[in-house]
């Protein structure tokens, strides 16, 4: 039997601007639901451990959901859910990094993957960066509702994020 033993789960990708916010999930007086998602490059291979979320502020608590694609950059398109994360939002999650551990995959180097999240019972501001006239962020912010799925893609924006993994 082959073991192998990465260690500890490491940054590799982290972008903590945080000077504006992307509201995800249900709001109850509202039958519209909204996600968010976010693209990167993998600077390096290994196998990803956790993506963590900065959570701005907590309208109403509830499970969000985080799923992971590869993600073509040139077509705009997302491939196959290569693995799946839930966490119970609280209350007291605001201003708090929320961490969804997902299954063991490998990433290779250099490929584009992006992750999207989603809610049908919790509201939650999740911290993004916006830049000025020259975008600082590698990959692109995705927002996208129930009225208008395909979404939208911003170079200018990006999600509060930190991707780990056992390089």
């Amino acid at each position: 039997m082959e073991t192998n033993n990465y260690g500890r789960p490491r940054p590799i990708i982290t972008q903590t601007k945080n000077n504006t916010t992307l509201w995800i999930g249900h709001l109850q007086t509202d039958p519209t639901e909204h996600y968010a998602g976010q693209t990167f490059q993998c600077p390096q291979g290994g196998e990803l451990d956790n993506i963590q979320i900065y959570s701005s502020a907590v309208q109403n608590p509830g499970e969000m959901i985080m799923t992971v694609h590869q993600f073509d950059d040139k077509t705009k398109q997302w491939g196959p859910t290569l693995g799946t994360a839930a966490v119970d939002v609280q209350r007291n999650d605001e201003e708090k990094w929320i961490r969804f551990h997902l299954p063991s995959m490998s990433l290779q180097k250099n490929q584009n993957y992006g992750f999207r999240l989603h809610s049908n019972n919790a509201m939650v501001a999740i911290g993004e960066g916006a830049a000025g006239v020259r975008s600082p962020f590698d990959g692109q912010e995705w927002n996208a509702d129930s009225k208008d799925r395909t979404g939208h893609y911003y170079k200018y924006f990006s999600l509060a994020f930190k991707v780990e993994m056992c390089a």
